[in-house]
Order: C-alpha cells, then sequence, then structure tokens
C-alpha cells in the first residue's frame, strides 16, 4: 500500500505542479497577449488567469500613459539657424496585440520615429515660428507621429518641445534686437506724450486768444505760485500785449 500510496502522490503532484504553472496575475493597467504555439490565442483582461503551460505564452503589455524623452536633435530651420531641440512624446498603447504583433519593439519603434518626425517637422518652419508658435508645431508633431503609429496600435496623445538651444551669437542678435525694440517703444510714448502736450497747448492758445481776460488771469495766478517760493530773487513776468503796447508808445 505505501508503494502504491506513492505512485498516485507523485502524478498528483505533477498535474497540479502543472496547474499551478499556468496560473498568471493580470494588473488592472494591464493586458497579457497569449501565443499558444506561436499562434495569436487572445488577450486576457485584469484578473486571475490561468493558461495551458509549456503550449500557451503569455506577454504583459502596459496599457498606462508613458512619457517618453527625445533626445536633443541637431535641426536647421527654414531660414538656415542652427539649433538644437528635445521634446518628451506621451504615448499609450490602445490595443495590446497590435503593439506586440506589429512592431518588435513598440517604445523603441516610437521613440525613433519621433526623433525623425521632430527633425523634419521643424527643419521646414523658421526660427521665429519655433520660438512664437509652439503650441501649433506640438500639435502638428502629435498628428504625424499619431498617424504613423496608428497601426501598432500605439495612440501619441501629446508631443511638447521642451527647450530650444540657440547658438550663442543668434542669443547675442536677439538681445541687441529685444533692446532696440524696447528703446523704440520708449521713443513712440515719449513722442506721443510731446504730441498731446502740444496739442493741449494750441487749445490753451487758442482760448487766451479769444478771451484776453483769461491772459491776465493767467498773468496773475503766475504770481502767486512765484511768491510762494523761498527764493531770494523773484522775477516777474511781463505780457507779451504789456510790452507791444509799450513798444508802441516808443515808437510815437
Amino acid at each position: 500500500m505505501p508503494i502504491v500510496g506513492l505512485g498516485l502522490l507523485i502524478p498528483v503532484a505533477l498535474v497540479v505542479f502543472w496547474f499551478l504553472s499556468g496560473i498568471r496575475i493580470v494588473n488592472e493597467y494591464e493586458q497579457g497577449v497569449v501565443l499558444r504555439l506561436g499562434r495569436f490565442a487572445g488577450i486576457r483582461s485584469a484578473g486571475l488567469k490561468w493558461i495551458i503551460p509549456f503550449i500557451d505564452r503569455m506577454i504583459i503589455i502596459d496599457m498606462r500613459v508613458s512619457a517618453e524623452q527625445v533626445p536633443p536633435q541637431d535641426v536647421i530651420t527654414r531660414d538656415n539657424v542652427s539649433v538644437k531641440v528635445n521634446a518628451v512624446i506621451y504615448f499609450r498603447v490602445m490595443q495590446a496585440d497590435r503593439a506586440f504583433l506589429q512592431v518588435t519593439d513598440f517604445l523603441f519603434a516610437t521613440s525613433q520615429f519621433a526623433q525623425t518626425t521632430l527633425r523634419s517637422v521643424l527643419g521646414q518652419v523658421e526660427l521665429d515660428d519655433l520660438l512664437s508658435q509652439r503650441d501649433k508645431i506640438n500639435r502638428q508633431l502629435q498628428e504625424i507621429i499619431d498617424r504613423h503609429t496608428e497601426p501598432w496600435g500605439v495612440k501619441v496623445t501629446a508631443v511638447e518641445v521642451k527647450q530650444v538651444d540657440l547658438p550663442e551669437e543668434m542669443r547675442r542678435a536677439m538681445a541687441r534686437q529685444a533692446e532696440a525694440e524696447r528703446e523704440r517703444r520708449s521713443k513712440i510714448i515719449s513722442a506721443e506724450g510731446e504730441f498731446q502736450a502740444a496739442e493741449k497747448l494750441s487749445a490753451a492758445a487758442d482760448v487766451i486768444a479769444r478771451s484776453p481776460g483769461a491772459l491776465q488771469l493767467r498773468y496773475m495766478q503766475t504770481l502767486v505760485e512765484i511768491s510762494t517760493e523761498k527764493t531770494s530773487t523773484i522775477i516777474f513776468p511781463m505780457p507779451i500785449d504789456l510790452v507791444q503796447t509799450l513798444t508802441d508808445i516808443t515808437k510815437r
């Protein structure tokens, strides 16, 4: 009996081991691609799953959004300026079977395609557009990369150009340009102020010309203002019409 019992225990143990070896756990953010004797046999979602040991093989695919750093790329813009640009690409797997069966390594392939697309697209824009229209360029990059990764079951959600490194001489030229622009705006503001002041003085002269008494009132106000100053010398302004009257009398 002991020998017979031992003979039954070994096969049972082997069956149990065989069964347990087929148990797999798929996390909530993952999907499992099952190959049966090398052929696609379906997708396994999250939970406790069982595959046929030694016949089935399960490959786990992460379905979360991934952020991949695009290394700095040397780019020559449309106006022949050499810059170094890096970016970040955000993407996620939408179809796990395609991501495994249609491309060897979807992470590497997506990163490489992002690099070539970055150089191609930025080479068609001018430097000013690259610096001022970042959102538009990001959308263009996202659409192009997403269109090419769609057959792999990969959805590109966003592409962000992080940093644009300019040559030292270009940075100095842009600094001089910015300073000249600020000086131009300052001169325009000053000129507008002078123009407005001249308009007000012209309007005041018209009022005085229509009302000669206004000049006398202004003269008296000026005297009051001068009297409040703590100075040893006081200069009394003389109206022009009074000087003209004295001149006429002298000529007679």
